[in-house]
């Protein structure tokens, strides 16, 4: 696949090229800065996800004493197991713990995870 790949810690990006049939030096200038602006809102939304996705870890970490490995692994649990994506599911831990309610569905899955954590710690 063409394209800008980026590492963010363990999110690995593949930007696509936004014209893989037009060699970039035969862009125009107005598409190139058309294709700059959306590579670079995709990369801002990908860094501010991970920050997100940090920030669920160091809850996970601060309220259960999981360790940040761990608390990436049941994110992604409780994430696959309800069907919704990471980002969110990080959104909804980081607001619980500044005073929100987590909705059933991912509270439920998430003292599940962190149940068979506890019997079966890596």
């Amino acid at each position: 696949m063409r394209g800008m790949r980026l590492l963010l810690g363990s999110l690995e990006l593949v930007m696509p090229s936004s014209h893989p049939s037009v060699p970039p030096a035969e862009e125009s200038a107005n598409d190139k800065i058309a294709r700059l602006m959306e590579e670079n809102a995709q990369l801002r939304q990908a860094v501010d996800s991970h920050a997100q996705v940090d920030q669920a870890i160091g809850v996970l970490t601060a309220v259960w004493r999981v360790p940040p490995t761990s608390g990436w692994n049941l994110l992604r649990e409780v994430s696959q197991h309800c069907n919704i994506k990471l980002h969110t599911v990080a959104e909804e831990i980081v607001a619980w713990a500044l005073g929100d309610t987590l909705p059933p569905k991912i509270r439920d899955r998430l003292h599940a995870a962190l149940r068979q954590w506890r019997q079966d710690p890596p």
